[in-house]
């Protein structure tokens, strides 16, 4: 695989013209540095911070909900998307994304801002074409994905796993 990409890359580098060639080389020369640790403790910390977010919420609905630490978990991931859907609807997940990098991406709070915000961009196409066909471009391979892999896992507990055939 890696041969293959720098083949690619020397094929693209003999088509360009010299004066292309020269400024490729100097546009990567100047090209800034990725601070990659302080993105890697950016991330941490956001992500982090998001799912201490959620551990409060989560223990909020076991001591004053009347939940038990089991079925506590669903009206807790109910709240982090409507926190992270408000938050996407005011514009300020944006700039949180911006300086959290793939810490704001946590699977619950991310894929809630990917919907949200292609629901948003998209309102003026109407209900149908614009909000349903655009909000679930990105969300329906996961969902897709999501449901087939619950499906085999569950069809692998039932037929490998002895006295798995259901119930609680």
């Amino acid at each position: 695989m890696a041969n293959t990409k720098k083949n690619k890359q020397k094929n693209q580098n003999k088509k360009l013209t010299p004066v292309q060639q020269d400024y490729k080389e100097l546009s990567q020369k100047h090209e800034p540095k990725r601070p990659v640790v302080l993105n890697c403790i950016r991330a941490f910390i956001s992500g982090g911070i998001i799912c201490l977010i959620g551990e409060c919420i989560r223990q909020f609905f076991i001591h004053y909900g009347g939940f038990d630490e089991k079925r506590a978990g669903d009206p807790t991931v109910a709240v982090l998307i409507l926190i992270s859907v408000i938050i996407t609807s005011l514009g300020f997940y944006d700039k949180i994304a911006q300086w959290a990098g793939a810490g704001s991406a946590v699977p619950v709070t991310g894929f809630a801002n990917s919907m949200a915000s292609a629901a948003i961009e998209h309102r003026r196409e109407g209900i149908v074409l614009g909000i349903g066909t655009n909000m679930f471009k990105l969300a329906g391979s996961v969902i897709v994905f999501g449901t087939v892999a619950a499906f085999v896992i569950a069809l692998f507990h039932f037929l490998f796993i002895p006295g798995s055939s259901g119930g609680s």
